[in-house]
């Protein structure tokens, strides 16, 4: 089967990482008999200063005619002090937009390899957790009206949300729920904001229609004071764009680095006609940054990256086994103790390593993307 993949690099460490992604995929593909094709966009600040803008009209065009499109980072201090419509964010915002791409999903689990990289006590962190965040993604406070005051004194930024938009992400995340142990949890600032009050009223109405999930509200401040507490509560956050931002950050940190998230941006599921390849689309990242301290130094962990990749052959192309095939790739990697400087133990966290567990070895970004792909090898002659 052949497939069409849109590569937008971007910034700083985008291009490294995507790079590695890069090779995993085209290892699965020789494993699986699958092709995939890169069609490589300008987005983000590298687009500033090609064309004047963050996301050139072709690029918006190019990607809607691929499957999926994968991409690494944006942004950088050199473009700090443009007009907010020119900064290299707004490329993310206009490619979420534009894909209808509302759904983000941002799985966040403490690998056991990583366990003593995790910034919690053991009592706390107990087995671990393995949650997933889905935020609403073209709505809200990132897309309301803004501005400022004609003195320049003041400045707003509206929250907005309709009926519509809080359903189908809602239906987005019982549909994860459902895959998972059947709990969803609506996070929301109710006491406060109009607009978290019509989600709890919808929510209230979507949960009728999956009387076989539990469903359970919590205040946003309160939700981020439970995710240090007692992470491995949660299976399910579903939240708006701002607050599904900060939290999904929060978790990360939990799970040892900002280096080990992937995630993926979907839409409606798409209907297939008979005989055709089912393919829905989607745009998948890593949700760190471009770190451009650390561009192009073999310093960057392309992990994030390469389960993005992983991420788009489940969603995108339902490719199931092959996804699995990466991550057990990742894990194998982790258990022969690689790590990028992200990942390492670090100070007295390091004595609370398991015991056997492989000596932690320090590698750069080239190093580790090789070590997947030798543990995919691995993987595929075992099959």
């Amino acid at each position: 089967m052949t497939y069409s993949i849109a590569l937008v690099p971007g910034d700083g460490i985008g291009p490294d990482v995507t790079n590695q992604a890069v090779e995993v995929l085209d290892a699965v593909g020789d494993s699986y008999g699958h092709v995939f094709n890169y069609v490589e966009l300008l987005a983000g600040g590298c687009a500033i200063d090609a064309t004047g803008e963050p996301l050139p009209a072709s690029t918006v065009e190019a990607a809607k005619d691929c499957d999926a499109v994968l991409l690494g980072a944006v942004g950088g201090p050199q473009w700090e002090n443009l007009p907010g419509h020119l900064r290299p964010e707004r490329a993310l915002l206009g490619l979420r937009s534009a894909l209808d791409v509302y759904a983000n999903l941002r799985p966040a689990a403490l690998l056991p390899q990583l366990k003593a990289a995790c910034p919690l006590k053991d009592e706390v962190v107990g087995a671990g957790f393995d949650l997933l965040i889905v935020r609403e993604l073209t709505g809200g406070l990132y897309f309301g009206e803004r501005g400022r005051s004609e003195d320049g004194e003041s400045a707003f930024d509206t929250e907005r949300y309709s009926k519509r938009e809080i359903e189908r992400v809602l239906r987005a995340g019982y549909r994860a729920a459902a895959t998972r142990r059947k709990k969803l949890c609506v996070v929301d600032k109710a006491n406060v904001l109009e607009s978290s009050r019509l989600w709890r009223e919808v929510a209230a109405v979507v949960a009728k229609d999956y009387p076989d999930i539990e469903t359970s509200y919590l205040y946003v401040d309160n939700c981020a004071m439970q995710l240090i507490r007692a992470p491995g509560q949660f299976d399910v956050i579903v939240t708006s764009n701002l607050f599904g931002d900060i939290l999904s950050d929060e978790a990360s940190v939990l799970t040892g680095s900002i280096g080990m998230l992937a995630s993926a941006s979907l839409g409606d599921p798409s209907p297939v006609p008979a005989g055709a390849k089912a393919t829905t689309m989607g745009l998948y990242e890593p949700i760190h940054g471009s770190a451009p301290d650390i561009a192009g130094k073999d310093l960057a962990n392309p992990l994030a990256a390469i389960l993005s990749a992983a991420m788009l052959l489940r969603h995108s192309f339902g490719l199931e086994k092959e996804a699995r095939a990466i991550e057990a790739a990742v894990s194998a990697t982790l258990d022969a103790g690689f790590r990028t400087k992200d990942i390492a133990s670090r100070g007295a966290a390091a004595a609370t390593v398991a015991a056997g567990a492989a000596e932690e070895k320090i590698v750069g970004t080239l190093e580790m993307g090789k070590r997947v792909l030798e543990a995919l090898a691995a993987g595929a002659a075992k099959t």
